[in-house]
């Protein structure tokens, strides 16, 4: 049996907006386990993307607790916090996040710049993650001298750089045509099979929904594994 990788405990968060306040997270319970792909979709300002801010450290709840790798992180100081990201997470976004003026080869290095991995050490692990998006080719390549599919690739190798037990996704087919967006879901489907790397991915995408193999619906703040709505299955 899989352990837990993930666990989140009545999970609430409450922001001030002016005078209201606005409750994103409502008591949500969540358990992923290891080596699974799992996907959270639900409408826009359904609370998505708080529940990936607060798995990942970006955030603290309100209330309640996150369980990551058997680390209650709701209990670490901002520098534990920021040690926690670099060593557990990798984050791939929607829109990428690379470094403009750096290579491919230099994207990917960067979390292993922060970890103080010897700069031999991580140009060798940089080209190995870039061969095994199939990418080694575009290494010195900026990202403006690739496609928008190539360069979540080097996101992807990017968030791989310091083996962290999970990857967190938020929207990553959302800036990319079907074509590409099929051929990254094959992608993170080998990482998952072949290494058995846990994604969790928030997204809108059908593509990304239908591989995933556990989904989560979202809204008003509360999370279920009930049917899906028919628009995100066509």
């Amino acid at each position: 049996m899989s352990k837990t990788i993930v666990q989140t405990r009545s999970l609430i968060k409450i922001y001030r907006r002016g005078k209201v306040d606005v409750n994103a997270l409502n008591g949500v319970d969540l358990e992923v386990p290891e080596g699974e792909i799992v996907c959270i979709v639900g409408p826009s300002g359904s609370g998505k993307t708080t529940l990936l801010n607060m798995i990942g450290g970006l955030d603290k709840p309100t209330s309640g607790t996150v369980i990551v790798d058997g680390m209650d992180i709701t209990r670490l100081g901002r520098g534990e916090l920021a040690e926690f990201r670099l060593r557990k997470v990798g984050f791939v976004f929607q829109f990428y996040n690379l470094i403009p003026t750096y290579t491919a080869l230099e994207n990917v290095e960067v979390p292993m710049v922060f970890a103080k991995v010897p700069k031999r050490e991580r140009k060798a692990r940089a080209l190995e993650l870039l061969r095994l998006v199939g990418l080694e080719h575009r290494a010195d390549h900026k990202p403006d001298e690739m496609s928008g599919g190539e360069q979540q690739r080097v996101a992807i190798a990017r968030a791989l750089a310091n083996h962290p037990p999970i990857i967190l996704a938020d929207e990553p087919t959302g800036d990319l045509d079907s074509r590409s967006a099929v051929s990254l879901m094959k992608l993170i489907k080998r990482l998952n099979q072949e290494y058995n790397q846990t994604f969790i991915i928030v997204t809108h995408d059908p593509i990304v929904v239908r591989e995933c193999s556990q989904v989560y619906h979202i809204r008003d703040g509360r999370i279920s594994l009930d049917e899906l709505p028919e628009d995100l299955l066509y």
